[in-house]
């Protein structure tokens, strides 16, 4: 017998053109999985039935760029770049000396605490990035920190090594790539399953990168980027030559870049909230017409974004990126979902993991409208409500 059965929804919007959106729809789960998804009339019988009370059900929502694990902030940094002051990549520096002065007790529960939070406002998956430390050994505390916080934490992690975040003060970057290729790389690969760099103006250049992400790729690591965020930095052009999963950020692109990801399958990652603090945007727009997939990710960090979310993220790109609230939902969810190459994810089809959320609201076009509400009524992750969930308005019934 079925598990589960999410009911009386006004629409099941399964993020997947071949199922599309089920009105007055319902969600049948079995061990963690989605079995079934169809009208409301025909759904299977079940074990227990949570009732959606006439409220929309969308996927849970996949958040592909994040930097979960630091300690300190910023607030100094992001005041003077409201004043005027151009931001160049050099804050991280500032992190990176409080994240290695913290103990592990603490970071770890910064990296849960963050989690419960991302959790509360309806992502189920999180790509999560190390890169606060620009060691050896730092950054390998800082993927097994990670790693702790998945086995403790109901939100799927996807982890990223990121020791090519920033060039450490008075050491020659050239030498610094080097010593991330040959001494880092082969202790922290077995901990992550990507690799990234800061391909940008003020971080690594287009072949410091390359050096980076073909020793990630030789340790069995698969490849993102982060490019041209502050710059043409040539990071697009690696990603195609790559074949990366992901090229992040993207505020300088060109029609014929995004043709070619496009062509090369490369996921754009757009992070508007980043995007909002430095007054750039992203053409979401022009993307889409060259036939990019394009995803969202929140970048929660300290210093732009230290409490940004995917529902945030979802509101500034519907207002700022070129992007209805149908593609910013479908890019927070499969299009995120293509970018981590996890098709059991970000839709709501039989055989997907069975991560969903009941909004507070008949309709997911909410999403990009209510901008500033916490629209997450109920999270289920993997078949499992998640703690503080239902409301009260909300019931789950035992089917006897």
């Amino acid at each position: 017998m079925t598990d589960l059965v999410v009911r009386n929804c006004s629409e099941v919007v399964t993020c997947d053109p071949s199922c599309g959106v089920v009105e007055s729809g319902a969600v049948a789960i079995t061990d963690g999985r989605v079995t079934w998804v169809g009208p409301d009339g025909e759904a299977p019988v079940a074990l227990e039935e949570l009732d959606a009370a006439g409220r929309a059900v969308v996927p849970g929502l996949v958040d592909a760029h994040t930097h979960l694990v630091f300690a300190g902030e910023r607030r100094e940094e992001f005041a003077a770049r409201a004043s005027g002051r151009p931001y160049e990549a050099g804050g991280i520096l500032t992190t990176v000396d409080a994240t290695n002065a913290a103990t592990d007790d603490d970071l770890l529960e910064g990296v849960l605490r963050r989690l419960d939070h991302l959790l509360a406002h309806g992502t189920t998956t999180v790509e999560a990035k190390s890169g606060y430390a620009l060691t050896t050994e730092g950054e390998r505390r800082l993927l097994q920190l990670l790693a702790e916080a998945d086995r403790r934490h109901p939100v799927n992690l996807e982890i990223t090594f990121c020791g090519a975040h920033a060039v450490p003060p008075g050491t020659d970057p050239d030498a610094f790539v080097e010593g991330v290729a040959e001494e880092m790389t082969p202790v922290c690969a077995p901990l992550a399953r990507w690799v990234d760099v800061f391909c940008d103006q003020g971080a690594f250049t287009a072949e410091q990168s390359r050096r980076v992400l073909r020793a990630g790729r030789e340790h069995g690591l698969e490849v993102r980027i982060h490019a041209n965020e502050l710059a043409d930095s040539g990071g697009v052009e690696l990603a195609c030559e790559l074949a990366a999963a992901s090229a992040d950020h993207l505020l300088f692109v060109l029609p014929e870049q995004a043709s070619a990801m496009a062509a090369a399958g490369v996921t754009g990652v757009l992070c508007p909230v980043t995007a909002l603090s430095l007054g750039r945007f992203p053409d979401a727009r022009m993307m889409r017409e060259a036939g990019m997939t394009l995803a969202l990710g929140s970048d929660l960090n300290p210093g732009m974004a230290p409490d940004a979310h995917l529902q945030l993220a979802i509101a500034i790109a519907v207002r700022t990126i070129g992007m209805d609230p149908t593609q910013a939902l479908a890019a927070a969810t499969a299009g995120a979902a293509a970018s981590l190459r996890r098709p059991d994810i970000g839709r709501l089809i039989p055989g997907s993991r069975a991560d969903l959320v009941i909004l507070a609201s008949d309709s997911h076009l909410s999403l990009g409208y209510e901008a500033g509400a916490n629209l997450a009524d109920v999270v289920v992750c993997g078949g499992v409500v998640a703690e503080g969930s239902p409301r009260p308005d909300l019931g789950r019934t035992p089917r006897l």
